[in-house]
Order: C-alpha cells, then structure tokens, then sequence
C-alpha cells in the first residue's frame, strides 16, 4: 500500500471518527430524555417505525461504523498480530461488509418493522 493510499485511509478513518462522536452523543442524548420522559422501549420504537429521520441517521450511524472499525482492525492485525497487509485489507473489507448488512439491516427492523 502506497503513502498516499495510507493518507487517505487515515483521514477516513478520522472523519468517520468524528461523526461517529456526533452519533454516538446524539443517539445517548435521546435516550436519556426519552427514558426520563417515561417512554419504555416499545414506546420509543413505535415512535421509530416508518421515521425516514430514524433511517437516515441510524443508516448513517451505521455506514460510519462500517468505514471506521475496519481501518483499524486491518492496521491491528497488521502490527500486532503480524498478518500481511493483503490479508489484512480481506479480513477488514468482509467485517466491514458484516457491520454495514447486519447494521442496516437493524435499521430496517427498526424503522419499518
């Protein structure tokens, strides 16, 4: 892999970093005033069901999380556990193929089920 394929890696690993941040703090945020508002969990997911504004960002929640783990499993598995970087591009492109199917596909559970 060539320096400027690494930079770039980088900087979507960062970026995706970031708005995983927002994500996160705006997913527990919600949480925490909807639970102490009283809403139980079915509450919250009938709420959910048919919200493009719950698909969009849960969808993005989950394209985020599919960009960011795998950069960094593949540099792990690269430095620590020395696997070759070939190898490691495999592995991390079908765990981030697992977390983006099984992501939205819990997106769709919970926003059209």
């Amino acid at each position: 892999m060539n320096v400027a394929t690494q930079a770039k890696l980088w900087y979507l690993q960062r970026i995706s970093a970031m708005l995983l941040v927002a994500f996160v703090v705006v997913h527990l945020a919600t949480l925490v005033y909807a639970t102490r508002g009283g809403l139980t969990a079915a509450e919250i997911l009938e709420r959910t069901r048919g919200s493009v504004v719950a698909a969009l960002f849960y969808g993005g929640f989950v394209v985020a999380a599919a960009l960011h783990a795998p950069i960094g499993i593949a540099r792990v598995a690269e430095e620590w556990l020395g696997i070759g970087r070939r190898t490691s591009g495999v592995v991390a492109v079908l765990f981030g193929l697992v977390i983006v199917v099984t992501g939205l596909r819990a997106v769709y559970a919970v926003v059209a089920s």
